[in-house]
């Protein structure tokens, strides 16, 4: 593999690793690599020591009785590794990303570790594929509820330049990891039993509750899960002027975020032509009709790819503004498929360069 040139070495199967496999983005991963038909000759399943050995359901290629075997996580791991897709925390991204990188893999990484890295490029492909290709090594996947929105506001902004975005997440409890669903589940059994809660995972109670608390607080009284999505915007979108404003909140849904949205213009538009601009865009899934109370719910879209979008209207109260809401799986397009997506425009890039020599 190039570092420089973004292309894989050869065209040929691959050896994925997926570090960090054993939790619930990791083991959506190996659903991803399977749906898509990701060309994947074998798969290594890494975590921690306490899972080596043990079995995940796999049924993609490289697959043995529809399975794959957990292997520990070490230094060493990458040997031969094509790709190495981090789902396993900062901590762990900073430590052994280097030595994947090393070992000649292109890691593409779900953490925060290293997304606001002047020479990691921050990708969601249907936005800014060719940035993946001026890789040093490493490529960061975006924050889970950044990638929607700047799906919705990619297309927008073909029909006029973004001025200010506004938006308030709905966040699931799955955003927060496997024990925070379970957190939210026991949660609701204790409250409607009537007895004691006692929250671990958050810093209230979840059930029944929205919590209007993700990461740490900021200097700014900001959560840093808000800092990621005003910067990790700006620098997907190569707009490092363009005004977000972010509030994010927990809410006791088990999947998909969703986000109420509101964005200025720098100049007039027709709402029929934002409109035209989000049904040709891919990724999208317009859910828009009020008639029949038809728009996107995450109750509905658990396991989907897409950026669903509805309650699309001009916003009277600003110049040359709208306001719409979109819901995501942020385990899948938020996190796992737009890692594999981020893979696949590597391979594409890769197959197009051996036609040409």
């Amino acid at each position: 593999m190039s570092s420089t040139s973004g292309m894989l070495s050869g065209m040929r199967d691959l050896t994925v690793a997926i570090v960090g496999a054993t939790g619930a983005v990791g083991q959506e991963m190996l659903l991803a690599l399977e749906e898509r038909a990701f060309p994947v000759a074998t798969v290594k399943a890494l975590a921690s020591a306490r899972s080596a050995g043990a079995q995940l359901p796999y049924n993609g290629p490289g697959s043995i009785d529809g399975s794959v075997t957990i292997e520990e996580l070490t230094h060493d791991s990458f040997a031969s590794v094509d790709i190495a897709l981090f789902s396993a925390g900062g901590g762990i991204s900073k430590e052994f990303a280097p030595s994947a990188v090393a070992a000649g893999a292109v890691v593409i990484d779900n953490s925060s570790a290293f997304r606001m890295d002047e020479d990691v490029p921050l990708i969601v492909p249907e936005v800014n594929a060719a940035d993946a290709l001026a890789h040093r090594g490493i490529i960061a996947n975006p924050n889970c509820s950044t990638i929607p929105l700047v799906v919705a506001l990619n297309a927008m902004r073909t029909v006029a330049p973004l001025k200010r975005v506004v938006v308030s997440t709905y966040q699931a409890a799955s955003g927060a990891g496997q024990a925070a669903m379970d957190e939210l589940y026991h949660q609701t059994a204790d409250f409607l039993a009537d007895r004691p809660l006692h929250p671990k995972e958050f810093a209230h109670r979840i059930a029944f509750n929205c919590i209007p608390h993700i990461d740490v607080f900021l200097d700014d009284g900001s959560t840093k899960e808000e800092w990621k999505m005003v910067v990790e915007t700006q620098k997907i979108l190569h707009e490092p002027g363009l005004t977000v404003n972010a509030t994010c909140v927990r809410v006791p849904v088990l999947r998909c975020h969703a986000e109420s949205v509101n964005v200025e213009f720098s100049a007039p538009f027709e709402l029929s032509a934002i409109r035209a601009a989000l049904e040709s865009a891919p990724g999208i899934v317009m859910m828009d009709d009020p008639s029949e109370k038809l728009y996107p719910m995450p109750a509905f879209l658990t396991g989907t790819d897409d950026t669903f979008i509805g309650r699309l209207r001009i916003d009277t109260s600003a110049p040359h503004a709208l306001s719409f809401w979109n819901v995501s799986d942020q385990l899948r397009k938020g996190a796992a498929v737009n890692a594999v997506q981020i893979a696949e425009v590597l391979v594409h890039a890769d197959s197009a360069e051996g036609a040409r020599s």
